[in-house]
């Protein structure tokens, strides 16, 4: 899942503070499916907006290629001098999610209704606001912040729509237990992300996860040789430079490589590297 936590730092380096528009998040997506075929579904927050932003946002999301989003019903952005995280009334909870329904062209295109009630306002406003979402016509319903065996019975037992989570408890990480709830998707945080910061972290600070380290130590002992000669290149570069590969060519001229594909040669120039016909 695209989360909008993700993509905030993604884009901008900023931390989840509602500051990413909808154009931004939209054209990530674009991207995201452009370089990939698996159906991509996207955390779209409180659909930037009202009602008519919401249905905005689902026309643009589904022309970027998302296959689900996902519209909360938290009071976003914080209001001034708010110190806490509210919910929007259930009415204009129900508002949204017809205008996510009329906003979608493809039937296909799943609407999920999400809440985060259960940590704030308890299990029974919970189950009112996704029995609204679900009688409103939502496809799925995201119940942010179940820990307990028991609150997800006690919500499962009222709706019918298929379930999603979010920041499950370890104790439902069971999935013959989930699937007798009908939960659908259950969510881990975003782990991958966060392991992909660290290692990059690690790698900066010189302590590399092992194939990291040991891949660049390979490079680093295969400096490319017959750049400024008239020798061939000894190397395959494989679309991947290391900086002290780089040292040296940024003025050499076309070589021919001997693992280039047939008839192509690779050029190091300003320092960027591609194969040319």
């Amino acid at each position: 899942m695209f989360a909008g936590s993700v993509a905030s730092l993604a884009v901008l380096g900023a931390p989840d503070i509602v500051v990413l528009t909808l154009t931004e998040f939209a054209e990530q997506a674009y991207r995201i499916n452009r370089a990939g075929k698996l159906p991509l579904l996207v955390d779209a927050d409180h659909g930037y907006g009202n009602a008519l932003n919401v249905k905005r946002t689902v026309e643009e999301l589904e022309t970027a290629g998302v296959a689900g989003l996902t519209i909360e019903d938290t009071l976003l952005p914080t209001p001034y001098g708010a110190s806490d995280t509210k919910l929007i009334p259930i009415a204009e909870g129900v508002g949204k999610m017809r205008a996510a329904l009329a906003g979608r062209q493809d039937p296909r295109l799943v609407i999920v209704g999400r809440t985060s009630a259960l940590t704030m306002t308890g299990v029974a406003d919970t189950i009112a606001r996704l029995k609204a979402y679900e009688e409103a016509g939502a496809d799925m319903l995201f119940m942010a912040g179940v820990k307990s065996r028991a609150e997800l019975d006690e919500v499962a037992s009222a709706v019918k729509r298929p379930l999603f989570l979010g920041s499950a408890g370890k104790e439902l990480y069971d999935l013959d237990y989930l699937s007798a709830r009908n939960v659908r998707v259950c969510l881990q945080g975003h782990s991958p992300f966060m392991a992909a910061v660290n290692a990059v972290h690690a790698t900066q600070a010189g302590d590399a996860p092992g194939r990291l380290r040991h891949m660049d130590e390979g490079l680093s002992q295969r400096q490319p040789k017959g750049l400024t000669g008239d020798g061939p290149a000894s190397i395959c570069l494989e679309g991947f430079v290391s900086r002290g590969n780089m040292a040296g060519v940024r003025d050499a001229a076309w070589r021919r490589s001997p693992c280039a594909p047939a008839g192509r040669t690779w050029v190091i120039e300003r320092g960027v590297v591609a194969w040319h016909p």
